[in-house]
This record gives C-alpha cells, structure tokens and sequence, in this order.
C-alpha cells in the first residue's frame, strides 16, 4: 500500500488529518507571519500612513489569492475525488488545465491593475496621504510578480490534493524566511519603505516557484501531476468540475476584498489612524483564520477522496474531528486578544493613539472566531464533495446578504465601533445558515448509505 493510500484509506482519522492538516496550518502561519512581517517592519517607522497604504494596497494583492484559489481548490478538490474514484489520467489533465488557466486570468489582472492602477486604488480606500505608498506596493507585488505568487498557491494547492502536504508547505515556509530576512534589508537599509517590502514580497512568491520546481522535478515518477502542455486536454467535465468548486472558493476572495475595502473606505471618513488601527487589528485577527484555513485545506483533500470513494463514514469523521480542534483554539484566542489586546497592537506600532484605538478594535472583533473557524471548515466540506452550489450559496449569504448590509447599517446607527462590531454579528448569521445546509445534507447522506447497504444485503 502506497503511502497516499494509507493516509486517505487507513489511517486513523486524528492521525491522518494531523498528518495533512499541521503542514498545511504551518504553511498558513508563516504566510501570515510574513504578511505581518510588512506591517511590522513599516510600523517601526511610525507612520501611520505607510502602515495605512499597505493595508489597503493588500486588497489588491489578495486578488492573486482569488485566481489561485479559483483553479487551485476548484482543481484540487476534483483531482483528490478522481484519486478517490482510481483516476490518475484524469487527475494529470486537471492539473495542467488548473496550471495554464491561473496564468492566462493573472496575466489579464495583471495589466488591467497596471493601467488602471490610481483608480482603483482610489476604490481600495486609498487618500492622498497613501496612494503613493500603495502604487509602490501593488506594482511590485502584482504587476511584477503577480504570476509566480498566483502560480504557487496553485502547485501548493494541487501538492496537498494528493498527500504531498510536507513538500507545499516546505515551499511556502521557504518563501516565509526569504521575506523576513529581505524585508529589514530593503525597508531600513536600502531605505526603500513601502516599495521595499513589496519587492521583498515578490521576491519571496519567485523562491516558493522555484522550490516547487525541484520537488516537481524529484517528484516526476510517482506523482499525478503534470504541467506539460502537451497533457492538457480541455474537457466540459473538467471545466464544470474545477469552476464549481473553485468559483466559490474565489468569490469568496473577491466579496471578502470587497468587504474590506468598504470597511476601509468607511473607516477613511474617521481620518488615517483608524485606518491604520484596524488594519493592525485584521493581521492579529488573521491569526485564528488563518489555522481554520489551514485545517480546512488539510482536511480537503481526505473529505475529497472519502467522499469519491463514499465511504461516508470516514468523511464525516474527519469533518467533526476538525470543526472540534479548530473551536477549542478560537476559543483560546479570544482569551488571549481580551486579556493583551493593547500589548499586541504595540508589537505594531509603537503611535499612543493607534494602539488605543487597535486594543478597542480587537476586543470587539475578536468575539466572531468561532463562527468564522467553523463557517469556514462547512463550507471547505462542501468543497471538497464537489457541492460548489452550496459553497456559492454560503459565500454570498456572508458578504453579501449579511457583512455588507450590516456595514452600512452600523456605521449609520453607531458609527465606528458599528464598524468593528460588523464581522461577529455577520459570521454568526453565516454560521447558522452553514450548519442547518450543512446538518441537512449529512442527512442526505445517511439516506444514500441506507440505500447502499440494502442494495449490498440484497445481491
């Protein structure tokens, strides 16, 4: 027995989620960690406004998360079910098609930021005060490097979508240490702000390509995977089946863009600091997100190929053991941001008034973590089964339907602190829909395995 098979197969669930999910949460983390890295660095400065201009000037670059996640999760998702069903042909034509398709939609993005990048800056939320700072940043970061970061968190997706959890995030772990140690480097001593931790940042995607690379290469004799051209074969099954999945995974970037630059642009009305104070306080709030993200993405690839292979009962397992651990840590969280809020925006930052606004920011948005862990976890669920109907269904109910309406209805009724108390009111109606979508098709399934058992008792 091959070792993918014993993950996905034998293993005891505990075991094999740990096995896929703590690389991919590490992998997670040093992602944030390298994104704090940027903010940590240009707050030594003490300027609000370069700390404000890469917050915004984040959305855009997020945009890259969006392409990534389109053909990256719709392609995982779909090659860990043909894994699951015994095909390993189909699964190298998917990972091609998910390959050349992230490069075709970034190199668009691409030039369309490049040509239109003052305006839509002006949209992100960005003043006078910071445009400047924000062109710098998004022109390294997306018009230079936009192709080796999309196509990465593709190789990383489609690595895990097989087993290979340890290899994605060793890239991605590589491309964290390449961006701290270059980040000091181009901000203080080259003095080049802004624009130096984003070409610390482009620099950073290009190391984690490269590294993907040799694995490939290592890989080439027993992996699935292929990025030749000459495998690519563009198929109606193939296209449905990685744009169902991947299109909810990606919209729910691009609302969750939209989210925040309209928080942003409220926030602007307030003046530069709390702008700057929350920006702070969604990098320490990324921190639980960013584990339930990372279990989620563990968890996908064996939801995926236990589902292909109905074995309903281990799928269901691995989805309760995960919504289990990744609650108890949000809970823990929340005590930690309560008790340290104003300690951890200083880490920062040291501006007196950016961190007393950064700790009453935090205290209050720190209260939707657990909704937010386990909506996600349900909807990576849904992902994984192929089920992208309920997976757009979720994303939209969210950011539209609950995050954007109450936005503006708070910031009307209550005004800033409406702001904040925005993302826990909305991730706790979300989490609600997901569990009565997600508790009833649990029970679709128990019926379907009724039905399959007394097809079996009565061959």
């Amino acid at each position: 027995m091959d070792k993918r098979t014993e993950i996905f197969e034998k293993m005891p669930v505990w075991k094999a989620v740990l096995s896929l999910a703590i690389p991919s949460i590490l992998s997670m983390l040093v992602t944030m960690i390298y994104s704090l890295a940027d903010t940590f660095y240009i707050g030594q400065t003490g300027d609000p406004n370069q700390v404000a201009a890469v917050t915004i000037s984040f959305a855009g670059f997020m945009a890259l998360n969006a392409f990534g996640n389109l053909f990256g999760i719709g392609g995982g998702s779909l090659i860990s079910r043909l894994l699951g069903e015994k095909k390993a042909e189909e699964a190298k034509k998917v990972s091609v098609f998910s390959a050349l398709g992230v490069i075709l939609t970034t190199l668009i993005y691409m030039i369309v930021l490049f040509i239109f990048m003052g305006p839509i800056i002006t949209v992100l939320g960005g003043s006078p005060a910071t445009s400047g700072y924000a062109e710098d940043y998004l022109f390294w970061t997306v018009v230079v490097g936009g192709i080796p970061t999309a196509l990465s968190i593709v190789i990383g997706h489609l690595l895990r979508s097989e087993g290979a959890a340890k290899s994605s995030s060793a890239g991605i772990i590589i491309g964290g240490l390449i961006n701290l140690i270059l980040d000091p480097i181009f901000i203080f001593t080259l003095k080049m702000d802004v624009a130096g931790a984003a070409i610390a940042t482009m620099l950073s995607n290009v190391g984690v390509l490269l590294f993907y690379g040799v694995v490939l290469y290592r890989m080439r004799k027993r992996t699935v995977l292929s990025f030749n051209p000459k495998d690519l074969k563009i198929t109606k099954k193939i296209t449905v089946q990685v744009f169902s999945v991947g299109l909810p995974a990606a919209a729910a970037t691009v609302l969750a863009i939209v989210a925040n630059a309209s928080l942003f642009n409220l926030f602007a009305d307030y003046g530069e600091i709390p702008v700057a104070a929350m920006g702070i306080v969604k990098k320490i709030d990324s921190i639980p997100f960013n584990i339930a993200m990372g279990l989620a993405q563990g968890i996908l690839p064996l939801v995926a190929y236990n589902y292909a292979a109905k074995n309903y009962d281990r799928m269901k397992a691995i989805s309760s053991f995960s919504r289990i651990v990744a609650a108890i840590f949000a809970v823990f969280s929340i005590v930690i941001f309560e008790l340290f809020p104003g300690e951890l925006v200083r880490f920062f930052i040291p501006d007196d008034e950016t961190v007393r606004l950064g700790a009453q920011f935090l205290r209050i948005a720190c209260l939707g973590m657990p909704s937010m862990v386990l909506f996600f976890l349900m909807n990576t669920t849904f992902q994984a089964m192929g089920k992208g109907v309920q997976s757009l269904a979720l994303v939209f109910c969210r950011q539209l339907f609950f995050n954007l309406p109450i936005l503006f209805l708070l910031n009307a009724v209550i005004g800033m602190d409406g702001l904040t108390w925005t993302q826990p009111v909305a991730d706790t109606l979300a989490f609600i829909v997901a569990f009565i979508m997600f508790e009833f098709t649990v029970k679709q399934l128990k019926s379907e395995q009724v039905n399959q058992n007394l097809i079996k008792e009565s061959i």
